[in-house]
């Protein structure tokens, strides 16, 4: 992966629907060469089939947790607004039962985990965290079984 590889990852994440030919334009370079890196990014894993989702993995970012922020409840605003800034956090959930908020965040090592952590720990109305590792990812997160059975609900 090189900086034109990350630039190619970027513009896809930005705009999923966005035309080779726009794409080779934003990056700086020719059309065939935008064209044949996503091939490439493709064919090693870093994009998923469809070619726009990212393998988080597959760019280093190998560690999955799952943590579950209790929050001082007049905080709660400020405390999604502050998650929102920590680059390793990809999804915050307000959730029901044990936690306020439930948090996917994702990291390169254990230590780069911690650091990610300690930056949701000082953030002001969080009370404390627990923090689950993810060990191998089973089933990712999809869509097509839904779509799928909502068009032969319809069809039928």
């Amino acid at each position: 992966m090189d900086p034109t590889d990350l630039k190619i990852l970027l513009a896809l994440i930005r705009d999923p629907r966005i035309q080779i030919g726009d794409l080779s334009e934003s990056v700086g370079v020719a059309r065939n060469t935008a064209q044949s890196r996503v091939r490439r990014l493709i064919r090693a894993g870093v994009l998923r089939p469809g070619g726009r989702e990212v393998d988080l993995e597959a760019v280093g970012y190998d560690v999955v947790a799952f943590v579950t922020i209790e929050v001082t409840h007049r905080e709660l605003d400020g405390v999604i607004a502050a998650l929102r800034l920590i680059p390793q956090v990809l999804e915050v959930h307000e959730i029901s039962g044990r936690g306020d908020v439930w948090c996917r965040v994702v990291a390169t090592d254990t230590h780069n985990l911690q650091a990610s952590l300690r930056q949701v720990l000082r953030i002001k109305g969080v009370i404390r965290t627990e923090t689950v590792l993810a060990l191998h990812t089973h089933i990712p997160y999809r869509t097509e079984p839904l779509i799928s059975g909502l068009t032969k609900a319809t069809a039928g």
